[in-house]
């Protein structure tokens, strides 16, 4: 087997990663093969022709070498239709998948060409060849080498300047939704300053609930989202009469009805916010019950998101617990004992087991902003 191979400078061997060879420069060849006679005169043939050409005697020494320095392109002798000059084709390749491939042979082998060709080798030619059109393929190889090596330069420069401009949008899009949140907790905050029997419910329902899910194993981004849906699942309440709001008495169907509208009204205030749509579901479906007999949609069971269970019963237990203008706070233990009543007809089983874990062990998590604040 006779292999050549075009390298870009002359001399040393480069560090790794090894430069990108520039074509104006001084072209070096190498040529391995394990017969003598064959090698020099490639190599005479290759010299007259301005190539600083270098020699190894067999595909070992050649990938020993090409370890160390950087070919442009290299010549392999296939004396028979085997797959030695394959196994070098592929090895070279994968020392330096930018190294131009031109198999030369004695044998007219289709399968072996097609097998080359599509292994990465640039060109397969059968001997005899006349030595014009033998530096006419290295040439082209060289040629279509390069072509590679600047497409590939192109693409690095797409993905790159994509990735750049992602970024830049991602911090855009965080900021704006940093922004929005914000906005949203201060409409919220400015409502709940208005009623003292609210004033601080979101906050307080978005830590027991994310609490909830953590404890039920859902991953960190869900339990953010469902945190999240906690902090912004009243914010329809900015639309709702104060008057019905801080009633002291029992609603009338007409005030309930009302009240009811604060959930629609929530999500057209949050409409913007399209990139959390799994706290907006949450919050979507946060006074469903499990048995269908819930608002807006009377989804029932499964058809409720997961979060849409949790605040359900993370909303009825902070509002159980907190004084009303028409009743008194309950204590934790009757909560529990009230709401388990309500297990498998207004909440789900298995958030109200978690929810009871939860409160028996006081264990809330505090809001990020509450840790640096």
């Amino acid at each position: 087997m006779t292999a050549l191979a075009i390298v870009s400078s002359p001399g040393t061997a480069s560090p790794s990663p090894r430069p990108a060879i520039s074509l104006a420069a001084t072209t070096r060849l190498l040529i391995v093969d394990d017969e003598a006679a064959t090698r020099k005169t490639l190599a005479r043939f290759l010299s007259e022709r301005g190539y600083d050409v270098h020699e190894c005697d067999s595909g070992p020494a050649a990938l020993a070498l090409l370890q160390r320095e950087r070919f442009g392109v290299l010549l392999c002798e296939v004396h028979r239709p085997d797959a030695a000059g394959l196994d070098l084709l592929a090895r070279a390749l994968a020392l330096d998948p930018e190294l131009a491939v031109v198999l030369l042979t004695t044998v007219n082998d289709a399968p072996t060409a097609t097998a080359a060709l599509a292994r990465g080798a640039l060109d397969y030619l059968v001997k005899p060849i006349a030595p014009a059109d033998l530096a006419q393929a290295i040439a082209r190889a060289l040629h279509r080498r390069q072509l590679e090596i600047d497409r590939r330069a192109v693409e690095r420069h797409v993905r790159d300047e994509v990735a750049l401009r992602t970024r830049e949008l991602e911090r855009e899009q965080a900021a704006l939704r940093g922004l929005t949140i914000g906005i949203a907790e201060t409409l919220i905050n400015a409502m709940e300053a208005k009623d003292v029997y609210l004033r601080g419910h979101s906050r307080r329902v978005g830590a027991l609930a994310a609490a909830v899910a953590e404890a039920l194993g859902l991953d960190a981004d869900r339990v953010e989202h469902v945190r999240l849906a906690g902090r912004l699942h009243d914010i329809g309440k900015i639309g709702i009469r104060e008057t019905v709001l801080n009633k002291p008495g029992p609603l009338t169907a007409a005030e309930y009805a009302h009240v009811q509208e604060h959930v629609r009204i929530g999500m057209e205030i949050l409409a913007p916010l399209s990139h959390i749509p799994e706290a907006l579901a949450f919050i979507h479906d946060h006074h469903e019950h499990v048995d269908g007999s819930g608002y807006p949609r009377g989804r029932r069971g499964a058809e409720i998101s997961l979060g849409g269970r949790i605040l359900a019963a993370c909303d009825a237990f902070d509002a159980m617990t907190s004084h009303r203008a028409y009743r008194q706070a309950f204590d934790e233990p009757t909560t529990i004992t009230r709401l388990r009543a309500d297990v498998g007809r207004l909440l789900d089983p298995a958030v109200f087991a978690a929810l009871e874990t939860v409160v028996g062990r006081r264990q809330t998590l505090p809001f990020i902003d509450d840790l640096h604040g």
